[in-house]
């Protein structure tokens, strides 16, 4: 058997491992996808009218406020899903099966890999719930074209895959599950001072440049091109260059610490 085949064969293995590890324990992947929906419902119910007020110069109605919402919603259910990544791949470290790992005859990113496209796998599912729970408040795309869809989609995993590399990161240099959560705080904490919820030309002068240059408000910026027809400009480009720096970063951080010698 060849190498790619033995390490395709390998981070299959790990990925199922990865999946009934969160089939075992589906708490921290309930609380991950909660967030963002009672974030959704509360902005949408709660804080719509308010702040809808920034949208559009004149305000917005409630339709209005949910299509502009919905995008970054999902773009928060990708920023907190890795969270919980970070604290399996501590869990890995501190509880010794990684150093089990270690002494098998395995591909050694097979481990990571799993890890990551587990994870992946688990955003592109959160992401799917939420966008229902959206269309069944009233969410529409009608000017969405398939292609458009299937990029938004390109799009949606590409910036799990980045955050992912670097949640893995985070995990591998925390002391414990405690520290790798609050390590990947940044990764929840972002999408909240992003253009998520009103446009950044609605913000206080001195925070805008926060909120602009940081890499979620181009990914919403265009998502919301591709699913609701607006100017993506720029951030379409800013955002492939965000997710493929971060996702090499990541990958190179994760690699190192990985195969640190333990001792």
């Amino acid at each position: 058997m060849s190498a790619l085949a033995l390490a395709v064969r390998d981070s299959c293995t790990m990925l199922r491992r990865n999946l009934l590890h969160a089939r075992r324990y589906p708490s921290l992947t309930l609380n991950v996808l909660l967030t963002p929906i009672v974030l959704l419902l509360l902005f949408v119910y709660v804080f719509g009218d308010v702040m809808s007020a920034g949208i559009g110069g004149g305000g917005a109605d409630r339709s209005e406020y949910i299509a502009y919402l919905v995008p970054g919603i999902l773009l928060m259910t990708i920023g907190a899903t890795p969270a919980g990544t970070a604290v399996s791949v501590s869990m890995d470290m501190t509880e010794g099966i990684i150093a089990r790992f270690r002494t098998m005859a395995i591909h050694r990113g097979s481990v990571l890999i799993g890890h990551v496209v587990g994870s992946v796998l688990q955003t592109v599912v959160s992401v799917v719930v939420v966008g229902a729970v959206a269309v069944a408040i009233g969410f529409r795309s009608t000017d969405a074209t398939a292609l458009e869809w299937l990029a938004a989609l390109g799009l949606l995993v590409l910036v799990a895959m980045a955050f992912t590399w670097v949640a893995v990161g985070m995990g591998l240099a925390s002391p414990n599950a405690e520290a790798a959560g609050n390590y990947a705080l940044p990764l929840i904490i972002l999408p909240l001072v992003s253009s998520a919820f009103v446009p950044v030309d609605a913000m206080p002068g001195w925070f805008q440049p926060i909120a602009e240059y940081q890499p979620f408000t181009p990914a919403i910026e265009t998502l919301r091109g591709l699913l609701l027809g607006s100017e993506i400009g720029h951030n379409g480009w800013l955002t492939i260059a965000w997710c493929l720096g971060l996702a090499t970063l990541g990958y190179l951080w994760s690699k190192a610490l990985f195969n640190r010698d333990p001792g």
